[in-house]
């Protein structure tokens, strides 16, 4: 009698976990997916390392707020780092991740580009982008280099 019992149990604990599993995989993106978010860059700190003034392998590092596509409400914040490699070709190389309130994370990393526009690689994410890769564009919304579009292209 207990045999059958400890057999339905155990078929009820793996069904629930797969139902679990299942679930929590919904939230993953499944289809391509594009969106844009605006940085307002107001956090950036520049270390001057080695050289003095702009020079190959200086550090610029950032936490700073996240805001929706119509640059009205705080919708998360991101963080990272850039080190400078070329001031001729005014270029650094950057990661950083970039969080949206009750969405998760997603993990960029390129060049970042003085006075062009970038495109960075997602290299993954949590959360509903646990699954995500693509690419994502940044542009200057202004001279002042204080706000960014953040154009994601995001592939399951």
């Amino acid at each position: 009698m207990r045999k059958p019992l400890f057999v339905a149990a155990v078929v009820l604990v793996v069904l629930a976990t797969a139902l679990t599993v299942s679930f929590a995989r919904t939230r993953s993106i499944t289809q391509p997916t594009s969106f844009r978010v605006i940085e307002h860059a107001n956090t950036d700190v520049y270390t001057d390392t080695g050289k003095k003034g702009d020079s190959q392998g200086d550090l610029l590092t950032w936490y700073n707020p996240i805001y929706d596509d119509t640059n009205t409400t705080k919708i998360g914040h991101d963080q990272g780092d850039c080190i400078r490699v070329s001031t001729s070709k005014g270029s650094w190389e950057c990661r950083w991740l970039t969080s949206i309130k009750g969405r998760g994370q997603i993990m960029v990393e390129g060049a970042f580009f003085d006075t062009k526009d970038s495109t960075l690689a997602v290299t993954g994410g949590t959360g509903e982008f646990d699954n995500a890769r693509g690419t994502m564009m940044l542009s200057a919304l202004n001279d002042q280099g204080t706000a960014y579009n953040f154009d994601f292209q995001l592939l399951p």
